[in-house]
């Protein structure tokens, strides 16, 4: 599974054949914007960030605290995290999800992140059929 929420903004979740650089490069270029700020854990595929046109940070987790870059701005992975969290628990219910159903059941939980609250994912799904 694999990952990017813009911060104050939309996540987006792909399920990519394997999580090498070659593979997750792509991904991010079509979804980040180029010399964006981006933020990252310490996964070694991550590496190519810092040569491939954006502004790459790493974030310690195991640190506690909270760093900050050189802009003031807070140098945290704490949204893409709440997601992930929120997956889980969504997933969770279901015990066990087929394989061939997961990617499926991954982008309704991007979904519900996306448009928030109950009342609102019924607006959006009335507005979208009424079209």
């Amino acid at each position: 599974m694999f990952g990017i929420l813009k911060r104050g903004g939309r996540v987006h979740t792909a399920v990519p054949a394997d999580l090498k650089r070659k593979t997750l490069l792509p991904i991010i270029r079509a979804h980040v914007e180029p010399d964006s700020v981006v933020y990252t854990d310490g996964f070694a595929s991550y590496d190519t960030l810092d040569t491939s046109g954006f502004a790459h940070n790493r974030v310690d987790q195991s640190e506690g605290s909270v760093a900050y870059d050189a802009n003031g701005h807070a140098a945290h992975i704490n949204g893409i995290e709440n997601f992930w969290s929120q997956a889980k628990r969504h997933l969770r219910k279901y015990n066990g999800v087929p394989k061939a159903h997961f990617e499926l059941l991954l982008k309704e939980c991007e979904w519900r992140f996306n448009y928030g609250e109950p009342r609102e994912l019924l607006k959006t799904l009335r507005r979208w059929t009424l079209i």
